[in-house]
């Protein structure tokens, strides 16, 4: 009895201690909400906190100090002292728990700003506008017209008419002619008389019968060609007539010439931004502006009171198997179910008892969870 005395206490010092870490840390978090700067009220509302904190504080340290004693007391005597459970019955098992004090959030409303006034100027207004503006004044220019041409066909001189001096060469012609080949003549020719023609003068020479004729012998011709001049060389003026060729040519047809062209203005359509309102002063009331202040208001101080748990010698394997199972059921307990108190078991109990508004611990089992499950520990 008196080593599980020594366990529940060890269990609550554990238990305090964990609490008042969360305490402080949630303690110490004081939110001002809606302020800019530190004011006066802030200051007090903080310096309140401070106090409450060191207080609470100085609670504690004496909580734990009991603690502390009731500890070695229990070490030193096999008598319970004054701080074990009240009541307790034979086969019940008590946890010590330090419940921490219970603080709520108090705004207050306090003046930020004082009431004033202020100028804002209202800037001009303008707006964009589309213009025709003149970009080029109308003119007038001088503009050429070009010539226009034609292809013709000419017949060109190529070389002047001339004369010149031919000569004529000399006409010769052949002609046959009978030409005295030997002059008619006379001659003696021997011969008898009787041969002799008429017109012979016979002449008895001698008594020997020979006849000398006194014979005429005509004239022989014979017939010649020669190359006579028919007509002498000349010479004779001939005309050479001149020499032309037909060409084709581009002429002008049309000359050319400039005439005067108007050149009408010319305008663009641009944006042009155009004041529609100057700017003004406007004269603006500032109201008072309020700031809320959160502060955190203790309502109840930490306590320590008993709380009936499982005790560790009605755990049998059998009966943390039904827990396990039992809590597996719920949805809680998502391991092996293997009948063993272990770090699993311990936070599925504690998970459900927290969701269904029973009192819970990290490191032992509220009697309230096994009578919610319906289970006999």
């Amino acid at each position: 009895m008196v080593r599980n005395s020594l366990n529940i206490v060890s269990v609550a010092a554990f238990t305090i201690m964990i609490g008042g870490c969360a305490t402080n840390a949630s303690e110490s978090n004081t939110q001002l909400v809606g302020t800019d700067s530190v004011s006066m009220v802030e200051l007090q509302a903080a310096q309140r906190r401070v106090t409450e904190l060191e207080a609470e504080l100085s609670a504690r340290d004496k909580m734990m100090k009991q603690i502390e004693q009731q500890k070695t007391a229990d070490a030193s005597s096999d008598t319970p002292t004054s701080l074990l459970p009240p009541n307790a019955k034979v086969g019940e098992c008590y946890a010590r728990v330090m419940i921490p004090a219970t603080y709520r959030t108090v705004t207050d409303q306090i003046v930020k700003s004082e009431a004033g006034e202020r100028y804002e100027i209202i800037p001009a207004r303008y707006e964009t506008v589309e213009e025709r503006v003149l970009v080029n004044e109308a003119s007038t220019r001088l503009e050429v017209i070009p010539a226009q041409y034609e292809t013709v066909e000419e017949r060109v001189l190529v070389k002047e008419a001339s004369t010149k001096i031919v000569e004529i060469p000399a006409e010769y012609e052949f002609v046959t002619e009978q030409v005295l080949d030997k002059a008619a003549h006379t001659t003696w020719k021997k011969g008898p008389a009787a041969s002799q023609t008429a017109n012979v003068l016979s002449e008895m020479t001698t008594d020997t019968g020979e006849i000398m004729c006194l014979v005429e012998v005509p004239a022989t011709y014979k017939t010649v060609t020669k190359r006579v001049l028919r007509r002498p060389a000349s010479t004779e003026v001939v005309q050479i007539p001149a020499e032309y060729k037909t060409v084709s040519k581009r002429v002008v047809k049309k000359p050319a010439t400039t005439q005067e062209v108007t050149v009408p203005a010319q305008y663009e359509t641009i944006k042009v931004t155009k004041l529609v309102e100057p700017a003004t002063k406007q004269r603006i009331e500032i109201p008072v502006e309020y700031g809320v202040v959160s502060r955190t208001e203790k309502v109840a101080d930490a306590s320590v009171e008993w709380r009936q748990v499982v005790c560790e010698v009605n755990l049998t394997r059998p009966k943390v198997v039904e827990l396990q199972r039992a809590l597996a059921d719920k949805g809680y307990y998502k391991t092996r179910v293997d009948g063993i108190i272990g770090p699993a078991t311990l936070s599925a109990a504690s998970r459900y008892a927290a969701d269904n508004n029973m009192p819970s611990g990290s490191n032992y089992i509220p009697v309230e969870v096994v009578e919610s499950l319906d289970l006999d520990i």
